[in-house]
């Protein structure tokens, strides 16, 4: 049976409920994407709002402090900051609260609660919400089990507006994983070759940032092999793209039992229907 839906007395099945969400980081540019998105939508609707300052301009009451946010939900969207995931795990754990952590930059300690918080609610993950890029890190995956054994190096080059803080970003790390995972995790990542002078290694996997503009999010993945060069690529050319995957993720999750989730869940969850 779908989340969120039931049976009538004579086994039909009936309309799912809608799914409320609580938007951590309401007010940041993520935030008003998936509020404009969510007030289209009419499988969800947006209960609430958390942010540091609230202006007014919202159709539901946005809390300063996320603990003093009492509006009954379904599921919490988080696009904030690394510095902001710990209370929002917190809250969630203590609220019985599923979580779709879109928040990326988080250090091994962080990533560590996570694990130890997806024991206790339903919690998604992903470095990247696009429904595009995690098909991606599936044939990314493909290519390299084929690839790598016939000598092809791989080269992630990831590029993102002035604004952004984490470099490289969660989408190439997540990429750099999936390869290395197909790969039996042999291979290490290279952030900068400036201060080396060496011949690179066959087991390596170098990873770039670039920083300038108001680029979105650019992503490719180089096979570079003997006269011949393979490269997959994505191009998001408005953060519309993350925010659908966010509300999809919020919709999947709800009504969920505990444990870890990510977008491939959500994509064959999508291909079922």
């Amino acid at each position: 049976m779908l989340p969120g839906a039931r049976e009538g007395a004579a086994g039909e099945r009936m309309e799912k409920s809608m799914v409320r969400l609580i938007m951590n980081g309401c007010n940041g540019k993520m935030g008003q994407v998936i509020s404009r998105l969510a007030a289209q939508d009419p499988e969800v609707e947006l209960a609430a709002g958390i942010d540091i300052a609230d202006d007014g301009h919202n159709p539901y009451p946005v809390f300063s402090d996320i603990f003093k946010c009492d509006v009954e939900a379904d599921v919490l969207i988080d696009f904030s900051t690394a510095s902001a995931v710990d209370r929002v795990l917190d809250y969630c754990v203590a609220r019985s609260l599923p979580c779709v952590l879109c928040t990326t930059g988080l250090d091994e300690k962080q990533l560590e609660k996570v694990k130890e918080c997806s024991e206790q609610i339903p919690l998604l993950r992903s470095a990247n919400m696009s429904m595009g890029i995690n098909l991606l890190l599936k044939l990314v995956r493909e290519a390299a089990g084929v690839l790598a054994q016939a000598g092809f190096d791989v080269e992630i080059v990831e590029k993102h507006h002035n604004q952004k803080l984490d470099a490289p970003s969660g989408t190439a790390l997540a990429l750099a994983d999936a390869i290395n995972g197909e790969l039996g995790d042999s291979y290490r990542y290279v952030y900068d070759r400036s201060g080396r002078r060496e011949k690179r290694d066959s087991r390596e996997i170098g990873i770039s940032a670039v920083r300038g503009g108001t680029i979105v999010g650019d992503h490719d993945v180089i096979f570079a092999g003997e006269d011949e060069v393979i490269t997959f690529s994505h191009r998001a050319y408005s953060k519309t793209v993350f925010a659908q995957g966010a509300i999809q993720a919020g919709k999947f999750l709800a009504g969920k039992s505990a444990g870890m989730y990510d977008m491939s869940h959500v994509i064959a969850d999508s291909l079922a229907k």
